[in-house]
């Protein structure tokens, strides 16, 4: 008697993450596959089976294969293939695996993705080149390696920004840039730091996926779905609405260029997920998978589309059984909507409400995954996700609406982890502020700024405070580093170490100092820290009793005699004072022409305004002049050296840019010299070190700031003995300060010194700078 013949098998490669969501998916495609009398075989990585038990346990066997090398994963099943273990279908539900996937379809001739349409999806910057070379809008994009080829890509195309990983998934490491300032944090927060990464344009539109299968290897639009997202710096989703909420005419539209798009990149099989925006130019395609979406959107399909079994299609496809799906579906007649808990960050001690959202009638799936105990981490991935909620409703509208009630109904009592009897309050406020008069420079004009304020309120009195202003203009986004300081000043404030709060002895400087380069490789702008840091330093020194820059062990600041800055424009006045003079505009050579025979030192900024040919034509003029500082001048740092041959008299110092030690010591190695401006360092503690290491190599040092408020400037100001000029004005354009020469700082008063607006020095009194 012969033996019976094998049952057919699905090899499922990757199964299923960690997360519940990756669990819950893997295991409804070996369900879909049993039902169909189908054999189910599991592999993933030895560690990740031993932590989804739930997948194992739902598959007939499971062997430890890592998905990571697609290769090994194609070898190994035409190895058992060869053994008389071929599988009929070969399939993957997790993103990182889909690239074994279709290796191993391939290598076995079963239905499948190419390989290399697979890869190229995979690598977001060549999926973007495959859709523009295609005809479909797609941001610009760079693959760079390091931060000085980002700056570069900011420099020649329009902002916003998104840095973003290579090759990643849920958000983890992306992050919205708005200016160069932004780029450390943002690079800090890459998850592999040595790897290229991906810096785009910022698209700025209502953000969309489109869910799909491919039936004999055309794709079929199962529905359209609404993203909801936190807002900037970080792109995490907080829920899906399930159809999209769109007229008829722009759902047609959007499934018409998707699957236009998935022909195009050469896709065939399977499900995909495709993200779009629609903006004011039409529809912009975002990334491209080979799986399911995110977000729950497995068990929002079948309710939207009742009988609809997502997997088991697929595997109908493959093996040849019909498949009842035309080739334009409806819009579903009911909707379905995902949103997840965002509780504030700390450790949890009650939680009330969730065995009602648990036990609604109208919840499809429901999970929380923290309880007393737990500390909830800040949300910045989706691996930071703690629990969800899944409704279905008649409409969109009312879909959105059930999830967001059910989930703001549970409410979640945390506490600080470290809880100490000395925590102040931490208020943050924002208010968009006019400049007293417009501000000109090579490459954009200012108007308007965010000014913040940051106070440290014990008995309803402040004890410690910080004070910017955001200018848009240099790509501040000043509600983005309100939400920054206040999340990092609370888990500061929370954080109780007795050296900080001045035990006899103890460094008061030290666990602040910590703290901030910690929050700084934690992704926390610079503009966020520099608040913060001033709001704790300020509270730090008012109970030492001693002005911050004593508290630093700086020397006085006495009298900072200022530079004049001219914006591009503007009259020059001929009355002796330094003269900061804004170049890179057209009118350049007239400017410099005016002032041969001025005898104010003159410091030239040209905010790199300028290409070889200007300098090769501005030359003779600038020799002729030999100003004191020439700041910026080039866009290519390769001219720098001709640069300071050229004008041997002249101090070349960088500014654009320049915010880490890193970058400082490119500036003092490349230029001779750096402008240090704290809202790019991230405060005094960061620009201190790097004017430090400048001064031991002989570099011109120069104290710079943005348009800031009195209180910001006057911080900078204590750094004043230790820089060669001061361009400390930029608080003339937002205050009713009246513009003077010089000011000194109240430098006696504990905590931050504020200006004092003395009379000058006597003639042939030496400034004190």
């Amino acid at each position: 008697m012969s033996a019976a013949p094998h049952p057919r098998e699905l090899l499922l490669i990757g199964g299923g993450g960690e997360m519940t969501l990756s669990v819950d998916v893997a295991v409804q495609a070996l369900e879909q596959a049993r039902a169909r009398g189908l054999r189910t075989h599991v592999t993933n990585r030895a560690d990740t089976l031993a932590a989804t038990p739930a997948v194992t346990a739902a598959a007939d066997t499971a062997t430890a294969v890592d998905f990571a090398r697609p290769g090994d994963t194609a070898d190994w099943a035409a190895g058992r293939a060869a053994d008389g273990e071929r599988p009929a279908l070969v399939f993957g539900v997790r993103e990182m695996a889909q690239e074994a996937v279709a290796a191993t379809a391939h290598a076995l001739e079963l239905p499948g993705n190419p390989p290399a349409a697979v890869r190229r999806i995979r690598t977001k910057d060549a999926c973007r080149a495959a859709l523009a070379a295609a005809g479909f809008r797609q941001p610009a994009v760079r693959v760079c390696r390091d931060a000085s080829e980002a700056r570069a890509f900011l420099a020649a195309t329009a902002g916003p920004w998104v840095v973003k990983p290579r090759d990643g998934a849920d958000s983890a490491g992306v992050r919205k840039v708005t200016g160069p300032d932004d780029l450390p944090a943002a690079l800090a927060q890459l998850p592999d730091r040595e790897a290229p990464f991906l810096v785009e344009e910022f698209v700025d539109g209502g953000e969309f996926s489109v869910e799909g299968v491919f039936v004999g290897g055309s794709p079929r639009v199962l529905a359209v779905t609404a993203k909801e997202k936190l807002p900037p710096p970080y792109f995490v989703e907080i829920g899906h609405v399930l159809p999209a909420d769109l007229p008829e005419e722009t759902r047609r539209s959007v499934e018409e260029t998707v699957t236009a798009a998935l022909t195009a990149l050469e896709l065939r099989f399977g499900l995909f997920h495709v993200e779009l925006w629609l903006t004011a130019e039409g529809i912009v395609l975002g990334e491209v998978h080979v799986r399911i979406g995110g977000g729950w959107i497995h068990r929002m399909l079948p309710h939207v589309r009742p009988g609809l079994e997502l997997y088991g299609t697929v595997y109908d496809d493959a093996l040849g059984l019909p498949v009842d799906l035309p080739a334009r579906l409806p819009a579903p007649e009911r909707a379905a909507a995902a949103r997840y808990f965002a509780p504030p960050e700390g450790r949890v001690t009650a939680v009330s409400g969730w065995d009602a959202v648990r036990t609604h009638p109208a919840v499809l799936h429901a999970e929380l995954r923290v309880g007393p105990g737990d500390v909830v981490p800040g949300f910045r991935s989706g691996g930071d996700r703690v629990g969800a909620v899944v409704v279905g409703a008649a409409t969109p509208a009312e879909a959105r609406e059930l999830a967001r009630e059910l989930v703001a109904s549970v409410r979640f009592t945390v506490e600080p982890v470290d809880t100490g009897d000395d925590v102040p309050e931490v208020r943050v406020d924002l208010e968009p502020r006019p400049l007293t008069s417009s501000f000109r420079i090579s490459h954009m004009t200012i108007e308007t700024v965010d000014h913040l304020r940051l106070r440290l309120l014990q008995g309803g009195r402040t004890v410690g405070e910080g004070e910017i202003t955001a200018d848009s203009g240099y790509g501040h986004d000043g509600p983005a580093i309100a939400t920054e300081a206040e999340a990092l000043a609370r888990t500061l404030a929370a954080a109780r170490d007795d050296a900080h709060h001045g035990a006899d002895g103890a460094d008061p400087v030290a666990p602040l100092r910590a703290a901030l380069e910690k929050a700084a490789a934690d992704g926390v702008g610079a503009p966020a820290r520099m608040l913060v840091e001033m709001a704790f330093l300020d509270r730090a020194a008012r109970r030492a009793g001693v002005p911050v820059w004593r508290l630093l062990g700086l020397p006085e600041p006495g009298r900072v005699r200022l530079l004049h800055t001219v914006p591009i424009g503007e009259d020059i006045p001929l009355d002796g004072r330094p003269l900061k003079i804004k170049l890179g505009g057209a009118d350049d050579e007239q400017i410099l022409r005016s002032l041969l025979g001025v005898p104010a030192p003159l410091i030239l900024d040209a905010n790199r305004g300028w290409d070889r040919q200007d300098w090769e034509r501005l030359r003779p003029l600038l020799a002729e002049l030999a100003p004191a500082v020439l700041e910026d001048p080039v866009r290519d740092p390769a001219l720098l050296p001709a640069i300071r041959a050229a004008l041997p008299g002249t101090a070349v110092v960088l500014d654009e840019g320049i915010a880490t030690a890193g970058d400082a010591a490119f500036a003092v190695g490349t230029a001779g010299g750096l402008n240090v401006k704290l809202m790019r360092f991230g405060g005094i503690l960061p620009a201190l070190d790097a004017l430090t290491d400048a001064t031991e190599k002989g570099a011109a040092r120069m104290l710079g700031c943005f348009l800031e408020p009195p209180r910001a400037i006057a911080y900078a100001a204590q750094l004043a003995g230790l820089c060669d000029w001061s361009d400390l004005d930029g608080h003339f354009w937002v205050s009713d300060d009246r513009p003077v020469p010089s000011y000194g700082l109240d430098s006696d008063a504990p905590g931050i010194p504020r200006i004092a607006y003395t009379p000058e020095p006597a003639r042939g009194e030496a400034p004190a700078i």
